[in-house]
């Protein structure tokens, strides 16, 4: 029977990570933390993921995304849209779980409240995690998932920042889906990279 047993384990399949690049893979290698499955993902919070909480997909949550993601499946502009819509979905789901229905645009270290918010480190990582499971599911017709993406230049005071990157499929155009300047239940800010980086 033990034989049996242990015979069965090793020959179980391993489970198939999900494809992504070196500086995706950096997001959580950088905080000591797994990459999301098709079945669950890290919600980091409390900024640089000092907070961590795992949320395991429900079959009503991928139903929900699903629906929502039906209604960018005709354009890459009706996708972003859709994205948008799936990480308000994000933040109402993990909101009263977090605390991070307290949360408000833009934090950082000065608003003294690490608990209730997510840093653009945070947002970063789980906006592209929500992504890679949304695309593990099939739901991302117009869009690869690019690496993130930075900016910060003091001479312009202008505050270093990091976001999530979509990259439409037909015309390589880079896309930002930003949530850290935006407060609870608020669409990311969805961009051009290029018109990103001029932003403050």
């Amino acid at each position: 029977m033990i034989v049996a047993c242990v015979t069965a384990l090793f020959a179980a399949p391993p489970a198939r990570a999900i494809e992504m690049s070196a500086e995706v893979a950096n997001l959580y290698s950088s905080v000591s933390i797994y990459p999301p499955s098709a079945t669950s993902m890290t919600v980091c919070y409390g900024f640089v993921c000092r907070r961590r909480e795992i949320l395991d997909f429900t079959a009503g949550d991928r139903t929900a995304l699903t629906q929502i993601m039906a209604a960018g499946r005709a354009s890459a502009a009706a996708e972003r849209a859709a994205i948008q819509k799936a990480v308000v979905w994000f933040d109402r789901r993990m909101g009263p779980i977090l605390g991070t229905n307290k949360r408000v645009a833009k934090a950082d270290f000065r608003y003294f409240d690490d608990k209730h918010n997510y840093d653009c480190w945070d947002t970063t990582r789980n906006t592209t995690s929500l992504l890679l499971v949304l695309r593990e599911w099939g739901l991302l017709k117009h869009h690869a998932i690019g690496d993130p993406r930075y900016r910060g230049n003091t001479l312009v005071l202008q505050t270093p920042h990091n976001t999530a990157v979509l990259v439409d499929r037909t015309t390589k155009v880079e896309w930002v889906v930003d949530l850290w300047p935006r407060s609870y239940l608020q669409p990311p800010d969805v961009m051009t990279v290029q018109k990103w980086v001029t932003e403050d």
